[in-house]
């Protein structure tokens, strides 16, 4: 909650055209899921995690020396933005500090599922990390945090094999870039067609060297709904896991593929995000002993995100409040048929699916 994005957002910081205004990325839409997980009783039955700061080592594993040593001296000057190449990416003052405790969370989260502490987990954070890439802040995010955990479990956890389900409505380019050359993770990323970054997350885009077909995008038009979203799922996240066979998937999660979102033009609701879950669930259990961890991302409607969230944190508790989420029609398990330009967007990338490399 004290992570500090100031009171700019745009394209051109410091444009004497555009009045003061609180960036999308705030803390509001996490302080409510937060209340929203206690007020439902929901808090009361997870196991809360401890975590500390991740270490100078434990970001290494992803970013460079001269990376770390940028975003340390914003830190220190009084904050600034640390984005290069495309919008706003603020570092408050000491904000560092806050964001190595976002990435020791996910590391945290990933640490108690591989060790038995709990089944799974979800791993409630920010600043989010799944735009940052191994040079440069980009898209709200400082720290890899879902990459850096991830890398942690190849390298320390005894693992050969990860994958990486993005859902969020942006494409995960950062976790695509740390893992490019890399055949121990399969990266996937689901998210609307050159939204953000721009020109950024095309089917073309497989992974190079080693890590060749080990990542793949599901770019979706604009206005894809919960039928598109589960043919997706059906067609190409869920065969593709099974022909790679992880030992651990992770997910960065956002919840701005919703219809209320502002920075994206997706129609989710909290029903559709509880199937994603439970399609993704379904996949653990059967391919990796259920371990499973989420990280949290992007996600900007403050009064829906919270039902969105809780929906997937009852689905991994498997327990149900009696929250009903006001803004999503009644629930039916019959989403209806694919638009024809949805499904096409949906073929092409469940060609990819057999060029994924099979475990050796």
């Amino acid at each position: 909650m004290w992570h500090d994005t100031g009171l700019y957002f745009g394209p051109h910081e410091g444009s004497s055209w555009v009045e003061p205004i609180q960036s999308p990325e705030n803390a509001d839409g996490k302080r409510r899921i937060k209340n929203l997980i206690d007020r439902s009783g929901l808090g009361s039955r997870l196991a809360a995690v401890e975590c500390t700061a991740a270490s100078v080592d434990d970001i290494l594993l992803v970013h460079t020396p001269e990376y770390l040593a940028e975003v340390q001296r914003v830190s220190d000057s009084g904050g600034g933005n640390l984005a290069r190449r495309t919008g706003t990416t603020r570092l408050g003052s000491q904000g560092i500090e806050i964001a190595l405790l976002a990435a020791g969370g996910a590391l945290a989260a990933v640490r108690s599922v591989l060790e038995g502490e709990v089944e799974n987990a979800y791993a409630l954070i920010r600043p989010p990390g799944h735009h940052a890439e191994p040079g440069e802040a980009l898209g709200f995010c400082i720290f890899a945090n879902a990459a850096i955990a991830g890398l942690h479990a190849l390298e320390t956890g005894g693992l050969e094999r990860i994958a990486f389900v993005d859902w969020d409505v942006h494409h995960g380019n950062g976790t695509q870039a740390v893992f490019w050359e890399d055949p121990r993770a399969l990266t996937i990323s689901l998210h609307q067609e050159d939204c953000y970054p721009p020109e950024s997350g095309g089917v073309d885009e497989t992974g190079a060297g080693d890590g060749a077909g080990t990542n793949l995008n599901i770019p979706l038009p604009p206005g894809c709904g919960e039928a598109a979203y589960l043919a997706a799922f059906d067609r190409v996240v869920l065969p593709a896991l099974a022909r790679y066979r992880p030992q651990l998937i992770v997910v960065p999660s956002g919840f701005d593929a919703g219809f209320h979102d502002p920075l994206g033009r997706m129609m989710l609701t909290s029903h559709s995000f509880r199937k994603l879950a439970r399609r993704i669930m379904g996949a653990a259990d059967e391919l990796c002993g259920g371990k499973l961890v989420m990280t949290h991302e992007g996600g900007y409607s403050p009064h829906t995100v919270p039902f969105h969230c809780l929906a997937v944190l009852e689905e991994m508790a498997g327990f149900r409040t009696d929250v009903i989420d006001p803004y999503s029609p009644p629930d039916t398990e019959e989403p209806g048929e694919v638009p024809a330009h949805q499904a096409e967007a949906v073929g092409r990338a469940a060609g990819l699916v057999e060029r994924i490399p099979l475990p050796g």
